[in-house]
């Protein structure tokens, strides 16, 4: 998913932009292009009957963004741009070589100044010159600053356009219908970074609100529902609320193995001291927790240790994302990981310590199953296919053995492989090879309007070579992982009685769950932290303070989503587990405010920040 920036900047301006049309025209289309660039070249013959079809009511504006590292392309929108400053003839300029396309060649700059009339370059013309090279780099500028990274890009009334560029499709996106509108809002949407966490608020007021309805004896019947598959005399059945926290959220553990996995690979925690930060502060915000609520947890509770060990990673990134600029970047990405580490252990324990009868047969497929998987990991497989339909068959395993299914999400990540594959060069050289052909080709053909159905496919094998199963795998079930299946997950569990009775009986176990998960996730985060950096094993950023990272530590006390599930499992009794959701969803607002007031504070810096 692109999380980039979608809206122009700066907006239109007459005094400098080139612009055919009024400033008070209801659409207004911005273009970043190149003169050399094959696929401008046919956008430009749709911006032109676009143009005719809408008249007054369009204006169409030109910016540059000349295609890197390609100098006759910088040189052409200079030439376009000394046109306008010594003799006003940018349209002129413009439309002669946007016509020559990827054709365009030295001579032919040379040509179009000539037709043009445009003065020699002298000592007399060096200041318009000046004035054109300049244009083009604050073009290049706000191209970079609006999102703007290939050319052609397409900007309607300030925010970009994210589909085909033909006429039929830019023209409905310019007219606004319903179906651009809605993509348009859901585009938005996701790309706030709040966005996943708010959804998940949404689902969770909902199933409190139909809990405590009329409807809330048929809304927990719904969950209880057998759904599942009839093949004749066999079937395979589960409670629909088995299928969300057993099934679904497999689709979450993978999500989050993936995304450990590659920045333990190839991303920001590739160095073992960077990494071992995080992992040490999950430790401690996992040891000091479960310590603190077996102490007050009387002994009839205790199965439930592991509530206050886990934190929510969506509502912890939201509440961080809402902080915006107050947060510095190096303290996102270390919450983020050791929130992750904290799911994925979270999920261990609760194979280990949460699992019913084990039966052998299963478990010796289970391993099969993963044995497979890391053999094709050493064997070079990089099609996401074979890894995906082997995780199908290690959740069959592990819920049939009694283990916890959603385990298959943790091993099916461990095991795909996150980094290119070893001949990436002879890739590279490949798709570069293609797209020169192609070049060449399309210079001694006419009606050619891009490249041909035999180069894109080429194309999309080396692109589908290229990159990594985990890369596809993340891709392509993140979005249902936030905006599907973690808001179903709490439409399911957390539906909470309010009601005092479910206090009663249960004060102890309360208090254990609010105090591990608000005090004692900070107080251990840090402490393990602060450990990890005094032994050596590990090195804090300067970039933000012990006071900072403690807030974050806070934050990490948004237990939620894992300790809903963890509680689930640790109490089958509905009064235990009601009085358990009481106590999550109360630690988890005192969590998020408190990290909220100790990363908004703006105090003077941090005197322990430079000892780090």
């Amino acid at each position: 998913m692109d999380t980039g920036n979608s809206r122009l900047h700066p907006p239109p301006d007459p005094a400098s932009d080139h612009a055919l049309g009024e400033p008070t025209a209801d659409i207004t289309l911005v273009e970043y292009g190149s003169f050399r660039c094959p696929f401008c070249r046919a956008a430009h013959e749709v911006i032109a009957d676009l143009h005719d079809r809408f008249g007054d009511r369009m204006r169409y504006v030109f910016r540059h963004r000349p295609l890197a590292g390609d100098d006759l392309a910088r040189q052409a929108a200079e030439l376009a741009e000394y046109a306008q400053e010594t003799t006003g003839q940018y349209w002129s300029a413009h439309d002669a070589m946007m016509k020559k396309g990827p054709a365009l060649a030295a001579a032919d700059l040379a040509s179009v100044a000539e037709q043009l009339g445009l003065p020699p370059r002298d000592a007399a013309t060096d200041e318009a010159w000046r004035r054109a090279r300049a244009k083009v780099e604050r073009d290049i500028a706000s191209g970079r600053a609006s999102g703007a990274h290939v050319s052609p890009t397409f900007y309607i009334n300030g925010r970009r356009y994210e589909g085909p560029w033909d006429e039929n499709t830019l023209a409905e996106a310019m007219l606004g219908s319903l179906g651009h509108r809605l993509q348009t809002a859901a585009l938005d949407f996701a790309r706030w970074a709040p966005s996943a966490g708010l959804l998940l608020l949404t689902m969770t007021f909902l199933a409190i609100a139909a809990v405590n309805s009329p409807l809330g004896v048929a809304y927990e019947a719904l969950w209880r529902q057998p759904v599942g598959l009839v093949a004749g005399a066999g079937a395979f059945r589960m409670p629909l609320h088995a299928w969300v926290n057993d099934g679904l959220l497999t689709i979450f553990f993978l999500v989050v193995g993936l995304e450990i996995k590659r920045e333990l690979t190839v991303g920001r925690l590739a160095s073992r001291r960077v990494a071992a930060l995080p992992v040490a502060a999950a430790g401690g915000g996992m040891l000091v927790p479960a310590t603190i609520y077996l102490l007050i947890a009387p002994p009839e509770h205790a199965t439930g240790w592991a509530i206050p060990t886990t934190t929510d990673t969506a509502f912890a990134v939201a509440v961080i994302a809402l902080l915006g600029r107050r947060v510095p970047v190096e303290l996102r990405i270390f919450l983020t990981a050791a929130v992750i580490v904290d799911d994925l252990v979270a999920i261990a324990l609760v194979a280990v310590f949460y699992s019913g009868h084990i039966e052998g047969a299963y478990v010796a497929g289970a391993f099969a199953a993963t044995a497979l998987l890391v053999l094709f990991n050493k064997s070079g497989i990089y099609g996401p296919l074979p890894y995906a339909l082997l995780g199908v068959v290690l959740w069959s395993c592990l819920h049939a053995a009694g283990l916890h299914p959603t385990l298959a999400g943790v091993i099916v990540a461990v095991a795909t492989p996150t980094r290119p594959p070893p001949n990436l060069r002879a890739l590279m050289a490949q798709g570069e090879a293609v797209l020169h052909h192609e070049l060449a080709s399309a210079r001694e053909q006419v009606l050619r309007h891009g490249p041909s159905e035999p180069t894109l496919r080429a194309l999309d094998a080396i692109h589908d070579r290229i990159e990594s199963p985990a890369a596809k795998l993340l891709r392509s079930v993140e979005p249902w992982s936030s905006y599907l299946v973690l808001p179903l997950f709490a439409l399911a569990n957390a539906g909470l009685v309010v009601s005092m009775d479910v206090i009663g009986g249960h004060e102890s176990l309360i208090l254990a769950v609010v105090l591990g998960l608000v005090l004692g996730k900070p107080i251990g985060m840090i402490l393990a932290a602060w450990l990890a950096v005094r032994a050596g094993l590990a090195v804090k950023p300067a970039a933000y303070s012990w006071r900072q990272l403690a807030g974050a530590g806070a934050l990490a006390g948004i237990g939620f989503t894992m300790s809903l599930y963890i509680a689930a499992k640790a109490f089958p009794d509905p009064a235990d587990f009601a009085a358990a959701k009481m106590a999550v969803f109360v630690a988890s607002l005192m969590s998020a405010a408190l990290g909220s007031a100790l990363l908004r504070r703006r105090g003077r810096d941090d005197p322990y920040k430079a000892a780090s």
